[in-house]
């Protein structure tokens, strides 16, 4: 554990609030690593998807029901694209609504 923490340190890691216990204020390092990582696997998952979706499709044949899935998994691959486009213009259109100059960002205040 020792030798975890002082390689963390050498590499410039620190606890901001020095030896204090972590605070409410951290909250907002944790939801932003939390939503960029969902993120990220939310896109390569659609990556996944369609690579997935084209390859059955190409492969599909003449085969009508192989072609159907084929489909159905490009189907779900653009609907949650769409979704993810959705979801960020939702929260753009909340922040000119409601005048908050930026929804994306979680900040706790004190």
């Amino acid at each position: 554990m020792f030798v975890v923490m002082n390689n963390l340190l050498a590499q410039g890691w620190s606890n901001p609030s020095g030896n204090n216990p972590a605070q409410l204020s951290d909250l907002e390092v944790v939801f932003a690593s939390v939503v960029k990582y969902a993120l990220g696997f939310a896109a390569i998952a659609l990556f996944v998807m369609f690579t997935v979706g084209g390859f059955k499709y190409i492969t599909a044949g003449s085969d009508p029901k192989a072609m159907e899935a084929a489909k159905k998994t490009l189907t779900y691959a653009i609907g949650g694209v769409v979704l993810l486009a959705l979801a960020f213009l939702i929260l753009k259109l909340l922040s000119v609504i409601t005048n908050i100059p930026d929804l994306t960002t979680f900040t706790i205040r004190q």
